[in-house]
């Protein structure tokens, strides 16, 4: 069994950052994000080729995941000429295969049970599984309305508060058949939500709802990226390095070096070659990306920095995204969302 990850996406709503990192190689604590959807997809053990839909710095993903034999499972990289949209990549990707397929979305998150979501497309005998999510504001997504046998009866985008029947969303997981990506034009940008979904409605074929309420989330703006931290930090979601780790959950490389007069405030993720000069103060959900350094009296607090940073003394960097190579200079504050991306330099005395 195969199994597709939709990557190719440029990840705007995270730029600065994904510039010069693709999303799906944006770091969560030391590791690329795709790690973690593989893990997922290893714990089915029928999938043996993990599908890589990529169109923007395929490259960059080529050169970290290789062909996978180093996380123990076959990843080939399937490259769009151009951005062919959701449904255009699956059938791109997906052209010759010709039995049962898992799609991913690039940015999901998730601990679903993934291989009960193919055990029930195997039991329906669907043409199509749908992985549907429940959400607290049902007004700021679409939605997907199913009947009592949890069959998709119709797609709501954005319903007006009196439509509301439902508060499930689609959660960029699918089981689907190749043999119905013939309604899919070749080399055209296609929506699998808009048009191949709405497709498998209006033909009655089989089209079926799983329904996921663990834990899921969509990375792709920073403030659900910065969420992932804490919620892994906190244990919402099960990863390394934070699986077994004691209150208050501090995670500390052997080589990090902490000066006398240094403190370091729970949960936090300090990564290999960091320098925490005297004075500076590290609060909870901070992380510290490897080589970085952090300069006397400098206050860090829920925080995200990237690798090889140096944040200048008496510096205050609060809730912001720092990217990789950045210079804080002396006594800069960086608080409320901010996000700068690689290499930026503030210097001395900025306000962001």
């Amino acid at each position: 069994m195969k199994a597709i990850l939709l990557a190719g996406g440029k990840g705007t709503r995270l730029r600065p950052l994904t510039i010069h990192t693709p999303k799906p190689i944006v770091p969560i604590f030391n590791r690329p994000f795709l790690n973690y959807q593989i893990d997922l997809l290893k714990q089915v053990p029928e999938i043996d080729e993990v599908i890589l839909s990529l169109n923007y710095q395929p490259r960059r993903i080529e050169e970290i995941f290789g062909d996978g034999s180093d996380l123990g499972i076959t990843i080939r990289y399937v490259v769009e000429p151009a951005p062919l949209g959701t449904a255009g990549a699956v059938k791109y990707a997906g052209d010759k295969l010709t039995e049962s397929v898992v799609v991913f979305n690039g940015d999901v998150l998730t601990q679903i049970d993934l291989a009960g979501v193919i055990r029930l497309h195997r039991e329906r005998k669907a043409r199509a599984t749908i992985v549907l999510t429940p959400v607290d504001n049902p007004t700021a997504y679409g939605l997907v309305d199913t009947d009592p046998s949890g069959n998709i009866r119709r797609f709501l985008e954005k319903p007006n508060p009196d439509e509301i029947t439902t508060n499930n969303i689609n959660a960029g997981i699918y089981v689907l058949e190749p043999d119905t990506f013939d309604r899919i034009p070749s080399h055209v940008p296609w929506s699998i939500e808009r048009s191949y979904f709405p497709s498998l409605i209006e033909r009655r074929e089989t089209f079926v709802a799983y329904i996921h309420n663990g834990y899921w989330i969509d990375i792709g703006t920073p403030a659900k990226y910065t969420q992932v931290h804490r919620d892994i930090m906190d244990g919402r979601y099960a990863a390394a390095p934070f699986q077994g780790i004691a209150e208050p959950r501090t995670w500390i490389a052997g080589d990090v070096k902490i000066e006398d007069g240094a403190t370091v405030g729970g949960p936090c993720f300090i990564d290999e070659g960091v320098l925490i000069k005297a004075g500076a103060k590290v609060g909870p959900y901070s992380v510290i990306g490897r080589q970085t350094q952090i300069e006397e009296d400098t206050v860090i607090g829920g925080a995200v920095i990237w690798p090889n940073c140096r944040i200048s003394r008496d510096a205050i960097v609060r809730d912001a995204i720092i990217g990789r190579n950045c210079h804080i200079g002396r006594s800069v504050s960086v608080t409320a969302g901010a996000v700068l991306g690689d290499r930026t330099t503030l210097t001395d005395f900025t306000r962001v």
